[in-house]
């Protein structure tokens, strides 16, 4: 892809009609960040429609352009793909996005999708992009879908180095490829701090920590389909290097790019064990929690059915007397020891043997 060819040369379709109005409309304006042309390395203009970035590009065909759009219209990038012979499986890709990290190469276009992430403070979590890039022989398209990655700071970049932009659309893939990644640092570190808090908070008893663990297990699943696929992408680009001729300069930035998605890869992949073994280690804890309580709340029935125990033996002993006592209280006539002179000691003995009767018996049950 490094060589540099006219646009004669591959280009499978006629010039289209000078008058694009039919493929531009107003409402699609907004869409378009920025259109520039570049030659040898150095900004040329910076057309405001698309239709004239095709008109300068065709005048100036050792040029390259670098459209940005954001959440373009269908119609918008159904002109890029009539312009600049897109496959309409990228085309397709590019205008419903969710797309996996993919790298995929058709004919001299070369379609690259990336997951790009920002770390935001004020909520601590991952807020993830989409980022869809068409590479030509002389023309770059980015496809934004998300905040992230700010590829304005790259443009600037280049911009400020003509002789790695003319090295033509390649060197701006790197950069891109670089900035989504190095964008990828503050957020291990933010994941990585988020992590030591869960484990204070696991430790600390925080009854909350468990829905805490699963939503940052979540964001770190996504980390992990953002970075996991770079690696063979890159490694896929870096097997292309002698097939495609890509400058050596290039060849080096883009191992360095991949040293640093392997690294990140690696973090996020010990991130998602970690969480699985905090989550490991909070059910534990929270089941000898239970345990605990579990535990206490016998004791606590144990020692109130003693007291039960107690309670109704004494309950019973004292029963005993007042029967007695009721029964020889009735007012009958005829009634049997009623007029006995030993009546009263005899209930007084009988209260008592049944009262001894029973503090022995609830004695021996250790009731009592």
């Amino acid at each position: 892809m490094s060589d540099r060819h006219p646009r004669a040369a591959w280009r499978r379709r006629p010039e289209p009609s000078p008058d694009p109005a039919p493929q531009e409309s107003p409402a699609a304006e907004p869409s378009v960040i920025q259109a520039t042309l570049y030659r040898d390395g150095r900004k040329v203009s910076s057309p405001a429609t698309l239709a004239e970035t095709y008109r300068q590009l065709r005048e100036h065909p050792d040029g390259m352009a670098w459209i940005g759009l954001h959440r373009p219209t269908e119609q918008e990038l159904h002109s890029l793909a009539a312009e600049f012979d897109l496959h309409e499986l990228a085309v397709e890709d590019a205008l419903e996005a969710h797309q996996r990290p993919k790298l995929e190469r058709y004919g001299d276009t070369l379609f690259v999708v990336l997951r790009a992430a920002r770390y935001l403070d004020a909520q601590e979590e991952v807020d993830f992009g989409e980022l869809h890039v068409f590479v030509g022989p002389d023309f770059l398209i980015t496809v934004r879908h998300g905040a992230a990655p700010d590829l304005s700071a790259v443009r600037r970049r280049m911009e400020e180095d003509p002789d790695l932009l003319a090295l033509g659309p390649e060197a701006v893939l790197y950069a891109i490829l670089d900035a989504v990644v190095d964008g990828y640092a503050p957020v291990v570190a933010g994941v990585q701090n988020d992590v030591d808090e869960i484990e204070t908070e696991v430790f600390g008893g925080d009854p909350t920590v468990s829905r805490r663990i699963y939503e940052l297990s979540r964001e770190v699943v996504e980390f992990q389909r953002a970075t996991r696929p770079l690696v063979g992408m890159l490694h896929g680009l870096m097997a292309g290097f002698a097939k495609y001729g890509t400058d050596e300069e290039l060849q080096r930035y883009l191992r360095d790019v991949a040293d640093h998605v392997t690294h990140t890869s690696e973090r996020v992949d010990g991130f998602r064990q970690a969480l699985a073994d905090i989550l490991t280690v909070n059910a534990t804890l929270v089941t000898q929690q239970q345990n605990a309580e579990m535990r206490a709340l016998a004791e606590a029935g144990f020692e109130q059915n003693e007291e039960i125990k107690k309670i109704s033996s004494w309950a019973a002993i004292l029963f005993a007397p007042t029967l007695v006592g009721t029964i020889y209280g009735m007012n009958f006539d005829n009634m049997p020891e009623l007029h006995w002179a030993g009546g009263y000691p005899f209930a007084v003995v009988l209260m008592a043997v049944v009262c001894v009767s029973l503090y022995v018996v609830f004695k021996r049950k250790d009731w009592l």
